[in-house]
């Protein structure tokens, strides 16, 4: 089973759960996820899917990628990311994934996605400082303080939190819950919020620390190995 597939974020809304609870959910459209390329233990050594999603004009496709996908018999793509599978999987170039291949009612999911961009701020709103005194004319109600030492070691910090750019980076949400999926429309209710804005593509993928490992069921008169 692949362990992961792409989103476009739809927006968030409510639902209720079956004792009355309000649950907060943000829509995901997993649009059909084309596979590119499928590698193999006995080729490449290991096991793995790759997917593509978000189809884009040939003319912002570069040459080699055009031939990729021209042999997968896949659209130009714009997003594209190797997930992990088991060997059974039969998975082929061209064919489509869809997100109740994936995943089930109650999985949990790491969501990754680019953050929303904020500009350059300052370190109150970028990194949460406090602020000094807003009265009495300090004149140090949003700055930073010090940043460093005096004569020794006369530099400041590498990492030191200041001023700068906030925002537009990738941030990866973790143990997030599949309340509900709508197969016929492709849609996923993933229990709070995610990172970037609307209308942003995201990778979904089982949770790495409460993720669950299905199993093969076993067959009829089929014996368990020792």
């Amino acid at each position: 089973m692949i362990e992961g597939i792409f989103g476009k974020k739809i927006g968030m809304t409510h639902i209720f759960s079956d004792d009355g609870t309000q649950v907060p959910v943000t829509v995901i459209q997993t649009e059909p996820c084309f596979v590119v390329q499928r590698k193999t233990s006995e080729r490449d050594g290991y096991e793995a899917v790759k997917l593509g999603a978000g189809e884009k004009r040939e003319k912002n496709t570069s040459m080699p990628m055009r031939g990729v996908f021209k042999k997968a018999g896949t659209p130009n793509l714009y997003h594209l990311a190797e997930l992990g599978c088991d060997p059974d999987d039969k998975y082929r170039p061209g064919e489509t994934v869809k997100c109740s291949d994936v995943f089930e009612v109650g999985d949990m999911v790491d969501v990754s996605g680019r953050s929303k961009g904020k500009g350059f701020q300052g370190a109150v709103k970028r990194w949460g400082f406090s602020g000094g005194p807003a009265s009495h004319g300090s004149m140090h109600n949003r700055g930073p303080g010090s940043i460093g030492q005096s004569s020794y070691p006369s530099r400041v910090f590498k990492g030191m939190k200041m001023a700068g750019h906030m925002g537009d980076a990738t941030v990866t949400v973790q143990n997030l819950k599949i309340v509900d999926i709508k197969p016929d429309e492709n849609i996923l209710l993933v229990m709070g919020a995610v990172p970037g804005p609307v209308n942003s593509y995201m990778l979904i993928k089982r949770s790495l620390k409460k993720g669950i490992k299905r199993t093969p069921e076993k067959k009829e008169g089929e014996e368990k190995a020792i």
